[in-house]
């Protein structure tokens, strides 16, 4: 009854896709890119004779948490391919020309079919799975041929249905992993708590990525120039509901301050928008690129909006102050970007599902806010106290120099699998 359900589940969301695609940017993308799939995958796998090590993660912020692995094994076991695989458009269309991997596809739906066909045409030889990642179907066909499946940087929390009296089905899937690295003791002890063995409190691979990030840096000539000698905040994953509590604080600062504001998505429109509810001077970057441009707009201005993707990284080494955004919405982005420099963060409400957003809020480097009013007065008292905005900026620093390692876990457990012929 469990197949059937889950089954029924995932062919319903597959049509609806492709009834939302005429309609919507990310449901057309999800359309376009399971049309074809499995023959594609079929012609760009022909006559491949190497073993395949095959990663899988939801979307962008899993493949980057997945990403110092997929990099340790290559350099590991350099005669693999790595097949990377993405559930997601956000994580497929930015990272599909990732240089780390060989093969690069979305996943297809997990139909039974489709799960024997791809892992048929894949023969992996070991496969990982980034976090949040189960999928049954995929996971049955991998353990009947004895594929050594991988999950790293779980995490798991009493409420979800593997723990609940009805979650039998789901708490079978988890047998089907050789090995479970989790984030925290919290989640090794609730999968103890049902009787699973293969078991490794590794932590978060995302700090190892963080701390990639810092080693290889980019400088952003932009970023240096527009920041002049004030001080910074990058407002890094912004949404709507995000600018509706900053705007009115910007507005109303009256200390000297530099902004810099990183959309989650690029939509002109809504940065025009926002533009014409600032009171400050704004630039786009795109601006910034054309010809005839003149530094001295830059310097003027108040405002950098950055309209394109993949810089946000980089800008926050530039920071003074972090705010990121998604708090106010479905779930809080990635902090420890910001974090890994150094500074105070600030968030919305919604950050209970992330374990690195607690640990901060406790230590006191990060400070989550409910309004405008909130984030005022908080923002205010660590501008006006160095010593207050020095501590939590090293708090934060710390928090993540001593998180480092989770990636040297994962590649010492799937030592044990014999992947050297």
């Amino acid at each position: 009854m469990f197949s059937l359900l889950y089954n029924t589940s995932i062919w319903l969301y597959g049509a609806a896709i492709r009834l939302a695609a005429p309609f919507h940017t990310k449901a057309r993308q999800s359309a376009e890119g399971q049309r074809h799939l499995l023959a594609s995958i079929q012609t760009r796998l022909a006559g491949n004779t190497a073993p395949v090590a095959w990663f899988h993660a939801a979307s962008l912020g899993e493949f980057e948490q997945g990403r110092p692995v997929i990099e340790a094994f290559r350099e590991r076991y350099p005669g693999y391919k790595i097949l990377l695989t993405f559930f997601s458009p956000s994580g497929y269309e930015v990272r599909k020309n990732y240089a780390g991997a060989d093969y690069i596809f979305y996943l297809p739906l997990d139909m039974p079919q489709n799960a024997k066909q791809f892992v048929g045409l894949v023969k992996p030889r070991i496969a990982f799975f980034v976090k949040y990642e189960f999928w049954l179907n995929y996971l049955q066909e991998l353990h009947q041929r004895r594929v050594p499946t991988i999950s790293f940087s779980a995490i798991f929390r009493p409420g979800q249905v593997f723990f609940k009296l009805y979650g039998g089905g789901y708490r079978k899937l988890l047998t089907y992993f050789d090995h479970i690295l989790v984030q925290n003791q919290q989640s090794l002890d609730l999968l103890k708590g049902i009787g699973l063995t293969n078991l490794t409190l590794a932590g978060d691979t995302r700090f190892d990525r963080v701390a990639q990030i810092v080693a290889n840096k980019k400088e952003i000539p932009v970023a240096q120039l527009f920041k002049g000698n004030q001080p910074l905040v990058v407002i890094g994953s912004a949404w709507q509901a995000d600018l509706d509590v900053l705007i009115p604080f910007l507005n109303r600062f009256d200390q000297p301050l530099k902004v810099i504001i990183a959309p989650h998505e690029i939509h002109t429109d809504e940065i025009e928008r926002w533009r014409g509810q600032l009171r400050g001077t704004s630039i786009r970057y795109s601006e910034t690129q054309t010809s005839g441009f003149e530094s001295a707009s830059l310097a003027s201005s108040t405002v950098l909006i950055i309209d394109n993707i993949g810089m946000l990284s980089s800008l926050y080494q530039y920071g003074d102050y972090a705010y990121v955004g998604g708090a106010f919405g479905k779930g809080l982005h990635n902090i420890l970007e910001a974090a890994t420099f150094g500074m105070p963060l600030f968030f919305g409400p919604s950050y209970q599902k992330f374990q690195e957003a607690i640990d901060l809020v406790q230590e006191g480097g990060a400070f989550p806010v409910a309004d405008t009013a909130e984030l005022e007065a908080t923002f205010r008292r660590l501008y006006q106290d160095q010593a207050a905005h020095q501590k939590a900026t090293e708090i934060s620093r710390q928090y993540v120099l001593r998180n480092i390692g989770a990636t040297g876990k994962v590649m010492e457990v799937i030592q044990d699998y014999s992947l050297i012929d």
